[in-house]
């Protein structure tokens, strides 16, 4: 009969929930046993336990000052059931306890009564990765979050905190689950005391290595003069900052994340020794299931920033961690909670600590920012948001916040280099630009008349230099001034590629300028975009081929204006793929493609590319259509001087016309488009060279 009274259990992955109560040891027995009782309550009635219970799938060990919840569904069961936990511990009750979570191997002997004799790896992980935590902590092993990360709604609440070494010898990598309702934020006492370990370990090894560094600085001195600095040791610092998580309980802050992030991400840029991959790269893991070591072998950095804001009304927490790709280990991470106004102090911190824990010693320090309007700053973020958008409804309410935004603060020299973006982006692709580059200049130059080392607005002023006044000499001593305050500006390298040397036919600086701008944004698709097109411009179409296609790994839906691979294609001899893309684009854009009508005229089907030319002139008497682009289809028909004619509009225009693409090259012999050149500003005995071949 006693046979009867047991199951059991074979082995099997079990997720197990293992739960004590802080400070039990030091509580009365009278008090301990209200505590259990309290405990067994509060689980019970959690709706989580309940469900398994009420299936069969769960299985409840008691351990003196706790107990061990063993579910055999899913690891959301035990991670859902630690959220109710959690929750109901919220109230009056004085209930202290701490959870940790592993999915393992369990097996054993279950008596029916009392349900003791359970056991394995599964049980023993759980309390060690419980034995990290403090009160309030929900810790889970790196092996459950990664379960838990497949599912959408747990991602924004796993917090990587490390590897930490528990019983025998054994070091786990721990997360941390918490929601801006439930569980502990803060880092683990146990954390924070291996840290302060390592910092004293640190500090002794220094002090010890002053005898032997004395001894040899002298011979480094001799030689160090005629040595690179790579030979002597130096590694460049590098930093990655991912868009923080939006832990707000409306889920409507993804603005005012992403506007944090970027802010911090512009401070550090500017910081000497620091190389900050750009926006463009670092938030194209928006949403992704991507972990630390993956985004830096990708983006090649060494450390990674990441972090979560959560916002009620006035009041904002913000977790930021910065992370070792070398080994996962957290170099630093703060949780900071303050008022609105203290959001700007919050930023700064984060930059110092980040320089400090890199290690970087601050050429200058950071200039004390005046106080601000909260108001005006969060129409700022807002306005900054849907800067960074391509289409045309985005970019005009981008400008109407920041214009609101200076009406509260007309000192926010940021927004005005955010309006002057907004008008540049606008710029020939909806708006003429007559109208557009005008305020590209005045909005930038407000921006340096309030802060002279402002690079971004620095680019602004340069590319209406060149479109306005043809003035490319004027670009470029802009843009190298901007270099020299941010060298982290992928947007500077961008614009001296291909508004200064590929203006003047100089191929080779643009692309080596283009491979500066990728090391610092390689993931961008406008990069790649542009140099697909440098490459075009050059006569290398196989180059031109294979960066477009890189282009669209990046991004499958990137489009501006005429999509150079179809164009690579065309000039390739690739037709039907030409006509693929170009019609894909058309869908798209809703916009008839120049480039189309070419590849029609290639093949003689002249009437299709006559249709297609008579569509785009219908539409640019009511919408901006840029006059290269109808004048390149002229020159693919053959009618050479009515293609003159409309390059002569496009320059009347002030349009950012290049007339080094291959649709222009048979003109080259022509002495009226000499003329155009010498327009531009750029010598034509220098500019009309051939181009060089591969």
């Amino acid at each position: 009969m006693a046979a009867e009274t047991k199951k059991e259990i074979e082995l099997e992955i079990a997720h197990v929930l293992f739960l004590d109560i802080v400070g039990y040891s030091k509580l009365s027995v009278n008090e301990q046993h209200a505590r259990i009782e309290e405990l067994n309550e509060i689980v019970r009635l959690s709706e989580q336990f309940g469900k398994a219970e009420a299936a069969n799938r769960i299985i409840k060990i008691p351990t003196g000052d706790g107990m061990a919840l063993v579910f055999y569904k899913s690891p959301e069961e035990p991670a859902q059931c630690a959220f109710e936990i959690s929750r109901a511990l919220k109230g009056p009750s004085g209930l202290q306890i701490r959870m940790g979570i592993h999915s393992g191997p369990v097996s054993g002997v279950v008596d029916v009564n009392e349900r003791t004799n359970l056991a394995g790896a599964g049980i023993n992980m759980a309390q060690r990765v419980m034995d990290c935590g403090d009160t309030g902590h929900i810790l889970l092993s790196h092996h459950v979050a990664e379960d838990l990360a497949e599912y959408e709604r747990w991602r924004p609440l796993l917090h990587d905190i490390g590897a930490l070494e528990v019983k025998h010898g054994v070091r786990v990598s721990v997360m941390n689950l918490y929601s801006d309702q439930v569980g502990n934020p803060q880092l683990p006492t146990k954390l924070l005391a291996v840290k302060k370990h390592r910092a004293q370990v640190r500090r002794a090894a220094v002090a010890a290595g002053l005898v032997v560094l004395g001894a040899i600085v002298g011979g480094i001195f001799l030689f160090s003069h005629r040595l690179p600095h790579s030979a002597l040791g130096g590694v460049e610092k590098s930093v990655a900052v991912l868009p923080f998580t939006d832990l707000s309980q409306a889920k409507d802050q993804e603005y005012f994340c992403d506007g944090i992030s970027e802010e911090i991400l512009d401070a550090l840029a500017k910081v000497d020794g620091l190389r900050v991959v750009a926006r463009t790269s670092s938030f194209s893991f928006k949403g992704k299931n991507a972990d630390v070591s993956e985004i830096a072998q990708k983006l090649n950095v060494q450390n990674v920033l990441e972090g979560s804001l959560r916002r009620d009304g006035n009041r904002i927490r913000i977790s930021a961690q910065l992370v070792s790709a070398a080994n996962g280990f957290h170099l630093w991470s703060e949780t900071y909670e303050r008022e609105m106004q203290g959001v700007f102090a919050v930023q700064d911190e984060i930059t110092r600590a980040i320089v400090d824990a890199l290690k970087i010693k601050l050429a200058v320090a950071p200039p004390v920012r005046a106080q601000q309007n909260t108001e005006a700053y969060d129409l700022f973020l807002q306005g900054l948001y849907l800067s960074n958008k391509s289409d045309e409804e985005s970019l005009r309410k981008s400008v109407a916040l920041l214009q609101r935004a200076l009406d509260i603060d007309p000192n926010l020299g940021r927004a005005w280099t955010g309006i002057a973006k907004c008008w540049l982006y606008l710029a020939d692709a909806y708006v003429r630009p007559l109208e557009a580059y005008p305020k590209v200049r005045e909005a930038a130059t407000k921006a340096v008349a309030l802060n002279e080392r402002d690079a971004e607005a620095l680019c602004y002023i340069g590319e209406a230099k060149r479109v306005l006044d043809r003035n490319i000499a004027g670009e470029e001593a802009e843009i190298n001034r901007a270099l020299q305050l941010d060298r982290n500006s992928s947007a500077a390298h961008l614009f001296l590629a291909f508004g200064v040397h590929a203006e003047r036919g100089e191929w080779e600086k643009a692309v080596a300028e283009m491979r500066e701008a990728e090391k610092l944004d390689p993931l961008s698709p406008a990069l790649s975009n542009w140099l697909a097109w440098i490459y075009l411009c050059n006569g290398q179409i196989d180059e031109a081929i294979t960066e477009g296609n890189r282009t669209l790994q990046l991004d499958a839906n990137y489009m501006y204006r005429d999509p150079f691979l179809a164009t690579a294609y065309r000039e390739k001899g690739d037709y039907a793929r030409a006509i693929d893309l170009y019609k894909k684009a058309e869908e798209a854009t809703g916009i008839p493609q120049a480039g189309l009508a070419i590849t029609y005229a290639k093949m003689g089907r002249q009437n299709d590319a006559q249709q297609i030319l008579d569509e785009l002139k219908k539409i640019s008497a009511t919408k901006y259509v840029a006059g290269d682009v109808i004048a390149s289809i002229y020159v693919a028909l053959g009618e050479i001087d009515e293609a003159f004619r409309w390059m002569e509009l496009a320059l009347d225009q002030s349009a950012a016309v290049n007339f080094f693409t291959p649709e222009f090259r048979r003109l080259r012999f022509d002495p009226r488009f000499a003329d155009l050149i010498r327009r531009i500003g750029i010598d034509p005995a220098e500019a009309l060279a051939p181009p060089k071949s591969p």
